[in-house]
């Protein structure tokens, strides 16, 4: 019995199950629950949460005092030529490499950050 029960109730339509809820509201006073609403929308959270960000951007702030370091680095990372890297250098803040791995990023940021610079990763 139950499991034929549970069949009908597999198979209904989207309309029946409209007609299901306001009978069973109507009739025995059960309110349609939003806990499974709620539950997929919490495990959604906590599984983003969970990932961890794999790409990132590099963002220069700040040259710090060497400069010329920062330019010399920054030129190398970018393959840009030397005045487009002091441009670069210049106008912080400044993306100066984009959509890289989290290993590259991380080791980037190092050797700006050993040279003085403040750097971001977004």
């Amino acid at each position: 019995m139950i499991k034929k029960l549970a069949e009908q109730l597999v198979n209904l339509t989207v309309q029946q199950v409209n007609e299901l809820s306001n009978l069973l509201k109507n009739e025995y006073g059960i309110e349609p629950s939003d806990t499974l609403v709620v539950d997929s929308s919490k495990k959604k959270e906590e599984s983003s949460e969970k990932e961890e960000k794999n790409i990132f951007n590099l963002i220069l702030k700040s040259s710090g005092n060497s400069k010329l370091s920062v330019v010399k680095l920054v030129k190398e990372i970018t393959g840009k030529g030397l005045k487009e890297s002091k441009e670069l250098v210049d106008n912080v803040p400044n993306v100066i490499k984009e959509s890289i791995d989290k290993k590259e990023a991380e080791e980037l940021k190092k050797k700006l950050e050993e040279i003085g610079a403040e750097v971001e990763l977004k």
